[in-house]
């Protein structure tokens, strides 16, 4: 078997660090000199690693600052579908999430085909509220070949969402909103009537080619709004 290249088992090892979580958005990488000590190579042989990964969108280098773990470029939306629990808190609003399943399977045809992926994914399902009022129900599927540390991550307290926020950046996310009749168990869950409408939002986010997660939230219709304001460049 062909050796692998030193330049690519030093990309590799920096992007598993990040997909771990041992990285997080914003972390400084060590510098080229340690990292140069560290596997015993030249400038150059780094340099290439390093390079690699910004061309992914996974740090950002700057000059005589470093490289650091890039964070998500929400601007570059035209949508940004904000951290809930952040959200809520920013309005002054107690926020709470209560976790209703989840399970670490293989995933089914639907799921295979929704993530693109094959290995075993989480599935997380539970309620956010603000001021102890249902605000929405999520549904939400992550990619475990990708994102390995959430499988251990404590969820009762802190949604999905948000620890993907912390943990995980990403290159780019896509978001389809649509308007729904509340299924039963839903409209159970966010004490609805049933049958009764709901603002649907559906987001996917990769991690170069890869998906990272895929989430449905089901928002009670009078309780959220969603607001996006952006330029002619955008």
């Amino acid at each position: 078997m062909k050796p692998v290249p030193l330049h690519e088992r030093i990309r590799a090892e920096i992007e598993s660090a990040i997909m771990a979580g041992h990285l997080r958005p914003g972390d400084r990488i060590p510098k080229e000199t340690e990292l140069m000590a560290q596997y015993d190579c030249a400038r150059m042989t780094v340099n290439k690693a390093l390079s690699a990964l910004a061309g992914a969108g996974m740090l950002e280098r700057r000059k005589r600052a470093g490289s650091f773990v890039a964070r998500p470029r929400a601007q570059s939306m035209v949508l940004d579908v904000p951290d809930l629990a952040a959200a809520i808190a920013a309005r002054g609003q107690r926020y709470r999430w209560d976790i209703a399943s989840r399970k670490i399977t293989a995933p089914d045809r639907a799921q295979a085909e929704a993530l693109g992926v094959s290995a075993k994914v989480l599935s997380v399902t539970g309620v956010h509220f603000a001021e102890e009022l249902p605000l929405a129900f999520e549904e939400r599927m992550v990619n475990l070949a990708l994102v390995p540390g959430i499988a251990d991550a404590d969820l009762s307290q802190t949604p999905p969402g948000s620890w993907l926020i912390a943990h995980v950046p990403w290159t780019e996310a896509e978001n389809r909103i649509s308007a729904a009749a509340a299924p039963p168990a839903i409209a159970r869950a966010l004490g609805m009537a049933r049958g009764a409408p709901c603002l649907v939002l559906e987001r996917r986010t990769w991690r170069g080619p890869d998906t990272v997660t895929r989430v449905r939230q089901y928002f009670v219709a009078d309780r959220y709004e969603l607001v996006a304001r952006f330029g002619p460049n955008l």
